[in-house]
């Protein structure tokens, strides 16, 4: 079987979807023609064993985490690198972190530290394209030319087809940097499900899921039987049989709507108020429990995005001086961080699902070692009023952290090492493209041989010369 797989014809013209996602389009789009196409090609083929399906939850930190303020500090390097904090000991002896992690340095058993993350790009969309997509262009391009991993993967999948699941494959909660990830040339049927709104909202509803008041489906279902009407008039212009589609697969559309499990899967009422403690009543925290939820309803691909005002100022991880105040950023949203991500990893090991779920925390690149200073220019959390002098880093891709738990592989451990000032990487360096291989052996996916074709059909390679870490192979 030829490893080739071209795009579905069903993608090549634009669909009135926008990519993000069903969010937006309500009632009246619901028999738009990306979804029931969507809905076509994911039941093509036989699909696998359900046992045989493995998921993934990526936790991104936009803008880029200071490696040296977390996960690996330097404190023998001068004050002009070493940062404020201090160190602690961790669950695993001789591995330390920075005193920003309490909670996560007591279950540091559960999970391995990369330490030794690199890649080439400085700007924030080329080094997100890098670790996407594997897109080795250092320039910042304003969209991106590659389809992401998450986007690769639930297109594999839907060829495979046949999967039972009413929830959708690839669910963002909410989806990770939009502006610099897409499904570029596979088109907007594999974006993401995007859920906007914030978790911790008590009125908290995920649009177009799970319709229980019966007016609602019955409109539903006129509207459908209209847009048939006009199908049959509009099939004598279908160049590309797209309309095909809308029959059979109009049903399993609506299915999305009705099915309790779909309602339930986002529903965190049904959480213990006791877990969702523990998660945190903030939204990053509701956010990673509704991630938990969604893979063990049997979502395959969970993103969240950990941005917003919980980061300080300009809700994200750009710690530049004129941004915000660096080390007061780390102080006021480490807390927050350190809580969800340490409860998230706990609960899949708790719950059973450390051999399915592969749980990877990252952002595009780390933060300078030197640390900088610049006037801020403007106050607000973690920030001075505007021309304060203030320290900050700026981006660092020559060396990064990031750590991984569950999917079955070998934890308490640290790959990699930087050298004494966190500068470069000097023990087994991992590019971005050993990190997208890593992730789609996880997923059963044979990196080395797939290729997709391009829109002009020439086969393109999901990885091009990255292997998968063999550290972290289960």
């Amino acid at each position: 079987m030829s490893s080739i797989i071209p795009p579905p014809s069903i993608m090549r013209c634009a669909g009135p979807m926008s990519r993000r996602g069903f969010m937006q389009f309500g009632l009246t789009g619901m028999a738009a023609l990306s979804w029931p196409g969507l809905m076509k090609l994911r039941a093509e083929n036989a699909a696998k064993p359900k046992s045989e399906r493995k998921s993934i939850i990526m936790v991104w930190l936009p803008g880029g985490l200071s490696h040296i303020d977390t996960y690996d500090p330097k404190p023998d390097a001068s004050s002009e690198y070493r940062g404020p904090f201090k160190t602690i000991s961790t669950k695993v002896p001789g591995t330390r972190f920075t005193e920003l992690l309490p909670l996560s340095a007591r279950i540091a058993d559960k999970f391995t530290v990369l330490r030794s993350m690199h890649q080439t790009a400085g700007g924030h969309p080329a080094g997100t394209m890098q670790m996407f997509s594997g897109d080795k262009d250092t320039r910042d391009k304003p969209k991106p030319r590659l389809p992401d991993w998450m986007s690769v993967a639930h297109y594999l999948r839907a060829k495979e087809g046949g999967r039972s699941n009413p929830l959708p494959n690839y669910i963002g909660v909410p989806a990770v940097s939009p502006e610099y990830s897409s499904p570029a040339y596979l088109g907007d049927a594999f974006a993401p499900f995007a859920v906007s709104d914030d978790p911790n909202r008590p009125n908290f509803q995920v649009p177009n899921i799970g319709l229980e008041n019966e007016a609602e489906v019955r409109r539903l279902s006129d509207r459908i039987a209209l847009r048939r009407s006009l199908d049959r008039m509009e099939r004598v212009f279908d160049k590309e049989g797209e309309l095909g589609a809308l029959d059979e697969f109009e049903a399993q559309a609506a299915t999305l709507l009705t099915n309790p499990q779909t309602r339930d899967a986002f529903d965190l009422s049904k959480e213990e108020p006791a877990t969702r403690d523990r998660y945190g009543r903030h939204r990053w925290g509701q956010q990673l429990l509704l991630a938990r939820r969604l893979v063990e309803a049997g979502v395959e691909i969970v993103t969240s995005n950990l941005n917003g005002p919980l980061c300080g100022r300009v809700n994200n991880w750009d710690d530049h001086a004129v941004n915000q105040h660096q080390f007061e950023a780390l102080r006021f949203r480490m807390p927050t961080y350190d809580q969800c991500v340490s409860a998230l990893i706990e609960d899949i090991y708790a719950r059973g699902l450390d051999k399915k779920v592969l749980v990877v925390v990252t952002g595009e690149f780390g933060r300078t070692p030197k640390i900088s200073f610049d006037r801020s220019t403007g106050a607000g959390n973690a920030s001075g009023p505007t021309g304060t002098l203030q320290p900050g880093r700026d981006h660092w891709p020559r060396a990064f952290s990031n750590i991984w738990a569950g999917g079955g592989i070998q934890t308490g451990a640290v790959i990699g090492a930087t050298d004494k000032r966190g500068e470069d990487v000097i023990e087994r360096p991992c590019s971005a493209s050993d990190f997208l291989a890593t992730i789609y052996h996880h997923l059963g996916i044979d990196y080395q041989k797939v290729t997709i074709e391009d829109l002009n059909g020439r086969p393109t390679h999901i990885v091009e010369n990255g292997r998968a870490i063999a550290e972290l192979l289960s």
